[in-house]
């Protein structure tokens, strides 16, 4: 069994798949931006979007994104030459985790120090562990 199914109850050998070995160089919320090269949060030590405003609150998250030129929009699905993630907090509004949407129309996440995972659906990592999809933002797809 992978490690990281114990955290995520509605993941299972179905609806997702890992696509990558586990990696502490970066985290999701950088994979969701693209990178894979450096950890992205708002600490001393790390990136973090310049401008964007630093704090655990979800509208810093959905700020560092803006930075990169994402805009809030209303859906997950799928949109031609759009680039779409997925924003995630508990219900307190502490930002936990971003998600990427593929052009296959799945969806891509970084498990912390663990695998990326192509996952069906933003609703297939929701949780104990990430809480739920706070909104999803898009971009023209370069």
């Amino acid at each position: 069994m992978t490690a990281y199914l114990s955290f995520f109850d509605k993941l299972d050998a179905n609806n997702h798949k890992p696509t990558s070995p586990k990696s502490e160089f970066y985290n999701c919320i950088a994979w969701a931006a693209g990178e894979d090269q450096r950890w992205w949060q708002p600490d001393l030590g790390y990136f973090w979007p310049p401008g964007a405003p630093a704090g655990s609150d979800v509208d810093c998250l959905i700020g560092a994104f803006a930075a990169i030129g994402y805009v809030i929009c209303g859906d997950g699905l799928q949109s031609p030459d759009v680039q779409k993630v997925a924003l995630y907090s508990k219900p307190d509004k502490t930002w936990t985790h971003a998600a990427r949407q593929l052009p296959s129309g799945k969806w891509t996440s970084k498990l912390g120090k663990h695998e990326d995972i192509e996952h069906d659906t933003p609703e297939a990592i929701s949780g104990e562990t990430y809480g739920s999809v706070h909104c999803y933002m898009a971009r023209k797809a370069a």
